[in-house]
């Protein structure tokens, strides 16, 4: 037995024999975990998830729940918790009528459904609201009526597919770090869509990043943050500022890369770039060091001008104009005391430990 509670391995699908969805997919999902399936659209991360729920069948492969086949097993065979983004809420029917629903189908008995529903409704914190209707609740309201639906029948997956995406801002931050905390309290396993890179971040154990139909990358929130294994991943997940270029000397570990101007940077060799191949250098904006006035007396120093200052809030982000580039982008935490203007001459140093360096 493997640690793995579902397994895709080498799940292909195609909808018209041409044009391939989702590619030779081998993905293991742990016992317990909160995965994220991040990427734009049509990048296959819904499909995917519909084809573990049962609703699409893959054209080749096989997924594995407990190492047992389900591929030809039908949804309500399955024992998934499904929330989708429209709630799918029958209007009909009271709040408690809709959470019971699946124990109705399921033929569980009405003293111990109603001990189940009204227990599924704590957790979501609607206590008293099980006579209401659909139609008298908000709309996060609706959405916890939906997420106790998937969870009353103690399923040991809940699969949701961009089950906040019609909320406003406000609400879904609030909602995040409760399905969050949810999650937390259950140990079920949750697999969750979303094409939100905050979103992923915030909840998630691990996420996965789809693009074209392939898995570019599946890890922990912060390897995925701090060490993106492409430049779709560096550019999809978080701000980045990109530098463009050629490679100069390169070692393993270690590249330069030679600019336009004639600058040269050192950084992370990150997929064996060969020597005098044109470059990607990406960093994040939070990592780059801005000094006022003298240069640093240090490597990786550009010098640049400040093109727009925005403030944030909690800190300021730099647009800076650099010689033959797209303009960079400076994160500065207002602690830094600076009060950068437009116009204004800036060094710009980018430590090598975190410029990223992609053939």
């Amino acid at each position: 037995m493997t640690t793995a509670l579902v397994t895709f391995s080498g799940v292909q699908k195609t909808y018209d024999g041409k044009t391939i969805v989702v590619r030779a997919l081998e993905l293991e999902i742990r016992r317990g975990e909160f995965l994220t399936l991040l990427g734009p659209s049509g990048s296959g991360k819904t499909t995917c998830l519909m084809m573990l729920a049962g609703f699409e069948s893959p054209t080749a492969g096989e997924i594995l729940l407990e190492d047992k086949p389900i591929t030809r097993t039908p949804p309500h065979k399955r024992n998934f918790g499904m929330v989708f983004q429209n709630y799918a809420l029958f209007p009909h029917l009271s709040v408690a009528d809709n959470v019971g629903y699946p124990l109705t189908v399921r033929k569980v008995p009405k003293t111990e459904a109603a001990q189940r529903v009204a227990k599924a409704l704590a957790m979501v914190q609607l206590e008293g609201r099980d006579r209401a209707f659909p139609s008298q609740l908000s709309g996060g309201q609706q959405q916890r009526v939906a997420l106790a639906r998937a969870l009353v029948f103690e399923p040991q997956l809940v699969l949701m597919d961009e089950p906040l995406g019609a909320l406003d801002k406000k609400l879904r931050e609030h909602m995040q770090i409760e399905l969050k905390e949810l999650h937390r309290q259950l140990g079920v396993t949750f697999v969750y869509v979303t094409h939100d890179q905050g979103e992923a971040l915030t909840m998630s154990d691990r996420v996965a990043v789809f693009n074209d139909g392939a898995i570019q990358q599946i890890d922990a929130v912060e390897k995925l943050y701090e060490t993106p294994a492409n430049r779709f991943v560096a550019g999809f997940v978080g701000d980045s500022t990109v530098l463009k270029g050629q490679s100069g000397a390169t070692q393993t570990q270690r590249c330069e890369v030679l600019l336009p101007e004639g600058e040269r940077l050192s950084g992370v060799n990150v997929n064996g770039v060969a020597p005098g191949a044109p470059v990607v250098a990406s960093i994040r904006p939070e990592r780059i060091e801005a000094h006022f006035g003298a240069p640093p007396a240090k490597a990786n120093v550009l010098q640049a001008a400040v093109s727009d200052v925005i403030y944030f809030g909690d800190h300021l982000r730099l647009r800076c104009a650099l010689p033959g580039q797209a303009e960079a982008t400076v994160k500065l935490p207002l602690s830094a005391g600076a009060q950068p203007a437009p116009g204004q001459p800036v060094w710009l140093r980018f430590p090598d430990t975190h410029l990223r360096i992609y053939a």
